[in-house]
């Protein structure tokens, strides 16, 4: 089912004078209304996460219901992206297929969205059953997509793809980012020129690790948490094992972007395109990649050869 996900945490004085006592018993209780109220805040981001793990099982429970085609017109937005195996129009590419028979079944286990609350991603695995739910699996990967809210209020899957893997590396456990902050974003925040700026920034890190190695560059731009998808593994987290990960290419690797798009916060975005690993002139390995930014640093990296001819 390559093709269907995959193609993919003071001291103070001990003495205090009437007057100080005074301005602490002020402080105090404001104090708490601020910590009531940044909770407010994070509190209302962990409730978008949830929500958009809610519309992923939505979407998976559509496929199981109606199958995999109908769900994927349902779910993606009309300008969505899947790869086939290079990026193309997801609502054209399943609109112009056949109902098949099948269960294609995923659980999201990563989720976060931005601070503005209009853009966001989930993670997890997926298996493939070829005639339903009584059938045992026959293929298995890690899915990746990304949603974004529509005029409508609506989430819609603006891009989706995947790896696939010869075992199931399942996990059921739902997991948000630790390092939590509030739901308010920068309302003057210009997203044009934050997608140029994204470009920018995938460009210089293509150019470091073009001169340095994919390794040394991997090791500026990647986040300490991470999350890699590669082809055949279990998805890799962390920066340490990422380097580990990055540094078995034996080539050049360098990419350039085709689109990016940012959060109307700014915090989050995305990018994707193709890659190119190379020993001296040699194009050894051709593909598309995907990378999720947060505040200027990846903390979702896939990348994914096209199939040999």
């Amino acid at each position: 089912m390559a093709e269907i996900r995959s193609t993919q945490t003071i001291a103070g004085e001990v003495s205090m004078s009437r007057k100080s006592i005074l301005l602490a018993t002020l402080i105090i209780p404001t104090l708490a209304i601020i910590g009531v109220v940044s909770a407010q805040k994070e509190s209302e981001r962990t409730q978008n996460r949830r929500a958009l793990v809610e519309m992923e099982h939505a979407f998976a429970k559509a496929a199981a219901t109606k199958g995999t085609r109908d769900a994927f017109l349902e779910f993606l937005a009309d300008d969505g992206i899947i790869f086939q195996p290079g990026p193309v129009n997801g609502k054209k590419f399943w609109s112009e297929r056949q109902p098949r028979k099948g269960l294609l079944s995923w659980e999201p286990i990563f989720a976060d969205v931005s601070r503005a609350g209009d853009l966001g991603y989930t993670t997890g695995p997926w298996e493939f059953r070829p005639n339903g739910p009584d059938d045992p699996p026959v293929a298995f990967g890690q899915y990746f997509t990304i949603w974004k809210k529509q005029g409508d209020g609506s989430w819609r899957a603006v891009l989706d793809r995947g790896v696939s893997s010869e075992k199931s590396f399942a996990t059921k456990l739902l997991l948000f980012p630790l390092h939590d902050e509030s739901s308010v974003g920068d309302t003057k925040f210009d997203v044009s020129r934050g997608r140029a700026a994204l470009i920018k920034l995938e460009e210089e890190f293509s150019t470091l690790s073009a001169r340095k190695g994919a390794t040394a560059a991997a090791d500026v731009y990647l986040a300490s948490d991470v999350r890699v998808l590669r082809q055949n593994i279990a998805p890799v987290v962390g920066k340490e094992n990422a380097l580990v990960l990055i540094s078995g290419n034996a080539g050049t690797l360098t990419w350039k972007p085709a689109m990016a798009d940012v959060s109307a916060s700014g915090d989050l975005g995305y990018t994707y395109g193709a890659f190119d690993l190379k020993r001296g002139d040699l194009v050894i390995e051709h593909g598309s990649y995907v990378r999720v930014w947060k505040k200027q640093r990846v903390v979702l990296d896939v990348m994914s050869p096209d199939p040999k001819d």
